[in-house]
């Protein structure tokens, strides 16, 4: 349904996150900019979207229970390491 995206251009932003865009729409723009961290603890939260307030709740409680996998595929994003993705359930 969606994809959540690391940026490595963000590397500076003071609260790490994720872009969310949707599954299959190739070159569209991020539908939401989700805030996973709060002076470097975990803290969910919707900094930006145009989703549905189903779809906000449903990505916030998704990112909450992989939230350590999700982090660290951030770090590796910043370091340049490979990543890898996979298929999270609601």
């Amino acid at each position: 349904m969606f994809i959540l995206v690391a940026i490595p251009l963000d590397v500076n932003d003071n609260r790490r996150h994720v872009h969310v865009f949707r599954k299959g729409m190739r070159h569209q723009h991020s539908l939401a900019k989700i805030w996973i961290e709060k002076n470097g603890e975990q803290c969910v939260e919707i900094a930006e979207s145009e989703l549905s307030a189903k779809d906000n709740e449903m990505l916030v409680a998704a990112i909450n229970r992989h939230w350590e996998f999700i982090n660290d595929q951030i770090t590796k994003t910043f370091k340049g390491e490979k990543t890898i993705a996979i298929d999270i359930e609601k």
